[in-house]
């Protein structure tokens, strides 16, 4: 009789403790999914392009300057240290896609999703489009599966832009890939 009141004891204090692990595993699967998702500090934005027979479409997260140094040298505590990899934006790697054949900088690309990310310096950046565009941003991609690398001169801006921004600018007859943080924007041709 002893031994079957110390087993309940312990049967309930079994369940406590497993009752307890599931309560902290929610909670922290819930902050998680809540900051990542539903109100990330860097929010998700699509932009989206449509004319013809043509369709473009970025996929990024946009994070603040937050007065730090966002482009520099490493030994400067930049937030993306030049000569390095920067998935051009934040969490999730960011994405172009386009339903066509498109001329990139000058380069064909064919039609198809791909991951975008750059290599900064102080005077260009070497934006690069790879084939892995489902990996999670954090991560270096696998360089063996990069479809192209082009450079492109940078541009100084008068006034910062608080909140990483890409944008796809008309002209007349042409369209531009428009990047712009802090007071470094970069701009590539699409035709």
């Amino acid at each position: 009789l002893v031994y079957c009141s110390k087993l309940k004891s312990m049967n309930k204090t079994v369940v406590k403790v497993i009752v307890g692990i599931v309560a902290v595993t929610l909670l922290v699967v819930s902050y998680f999914y809540y900051t990542l998702f539903l109100n990330p500090a860097s929010p998700k934005e699509t932009v989206a392009y449509a004319k013809e027979n043509i369709i473009l479409e970025v996929v990024y997260r946009r994070p603040y300057k937050k007065d730090r140094l966002i482009f520099g040298s490493k030994d400067d505590g930049a937030l993306v240290p030049y000569g390095t990899y920067w998935r051009l934006g934040a969490n999730a790697a960011s994405t172009f896609e386009t339903s066509t054949d498109i001329a990139f900088a000058g380069r064909m690309l064919p039609a198809g999703k791909y991951r975008l990310y750059a290599i900064p310096q102080a005077d260009h950046w070497t934006i690069v489009l790879n084939k892995e565009f489902s990996a999670f941003g954090y991560s270096e991609p696998d360089y063996s599966k990069d479809v192209m690398r082009v450079n492109v001169a940078s541009a100084k801006l008068l006034t910062p832009v608080e909140q990483f921004s890409i944008d796809l600018l008309e002209g007349n007859e042409s369209l531009t890939l428009r990047m712009r943080w802090d007071t470094t924007a970069v701009s590539i041709p699409l035709n």
